[in-house]
């Protein structure tokens, strides 16, 4: 008999809310659905504390998180104020388990040369690449600007794959987000051919509505496919919104044949809750 197939992260900004509105409670709610690892947007002004006791107690691995404070990398004329984000990010990302910190490059500037803003990204991406510790990833995701985003200034997969390839740094990486490059219209296996290797993880929603895989026009079978051909090997996360609850999403999930992660596996599962903050990092609700 067939294993069930392995359910790819919940995004509990979206996912797991009718638990409550505090992430300990959506962590548990998540465990209960059977979710083994789970994704969150910004860490600061939240109990991180609690948030680390709940993935321990309830063996969930959290599996991204975001640069916090966000910054717009095209309007930064220096990007120090974006690497101490990306230091205090991976400071917290360490102590929660959390591999991959996610950025995105920020809203086009009027007025300012697209060549002279791609330049101010490329520094902040290499900048960043220099100070991040080995066990955490930064992940560009490109956007799409026809629906959710308009104004930002990345959208293309391949221009991302670029800049990735061209800050050179393993601590760098995409972040595929394949319901924005469904928006944007893209052929996935054309993006990727060649390149695969570069995309650290994928999230995914239906099109259109960004609601749950299942429940929209996308042969996810086949998308899914394309992404295996093409080479990409890492997990998946359900940024999506629930059209019927997080329930249902669950059980449209377990309906999809998510391909089988290949040496990307789940981070360990905290111990026990982190110690106190270091020095030097802003912290809230305990830890930094």
């Amino acid at each position: 008999m067939r294993t069930p197939p392995l359910l790819p992260a919940a995004n509990l900004e979206w996912l797991c809310t009718e638990a409550g509105p505090e992430l300990p409670e959506r962590v548990a709610a998540a465990a209960g659905h059977g979710f083994g690892e789970v994704e969150v947007w910004q860490w600061r002004h939240r109990d991180l504390d609690a948030l680390a006791r709940a993935l321990a107690e309830h063996r969930v691995a959290l599996r991204t998180m975001v640069v916090d404070p966000a910054a717009d990398l095209t309007a930064a004329s220096s990007p120090e104020a974006f690497v101490r984000a990306v230091t205090g990010s991976a400071e917290v990302a360490r102590r929660l388990g959390a591999p991959f910190l996610v950025v995105t490059a920020g809203d086009t500037v009027p007025g300012l040369g697209r060549d002279v803003q791609r330049s101010r990204v490329l520094e902040a991406l290499r900048a960043a690449a220099a100070v991040l510790p080995d066990d955490v990833t930064l992940l560009l995701e490109p956007l799409n600007d026809r629906v959710d985003h308009v104004g930002t200034f990345l959208t293309s997969t391949s221009e991302g794959l670029d800049l990735v390839q061209e800050v050179g740094s393993p601590r760098v990486r995409l972040l595929l987000d394949v319901y924005h490059a469904l928006m944007m219209g893209e052929d996935l296996g054309r993006e990727l051919a060649g390149r695969a290797g570069l995309v650290a993880h994928a999230q995914v929603a239906d099109v259109p509505g960004r609601t749950e895989p299942g429940s929209g026009d996308v042969d996810w079978s086949s998308t899914l496919e394309v992404l295996h051909r093409a080479g990409y090997r890492g997990g998946f996360g359900l940024e999506c919104r629930a059209s019927e609850g997080t329930a249902a999403v669950v059980r449209r999930a377990r309906e999809i044949p998510w391909p089988e992660r290949g040496t990307d596996g789940p981070r360990p599962v905290p111990a026990s809750a982190p110690g106190p903050p270091r020095d030097g990092i802003e912290t809230s609700g305990g830890l930094p």
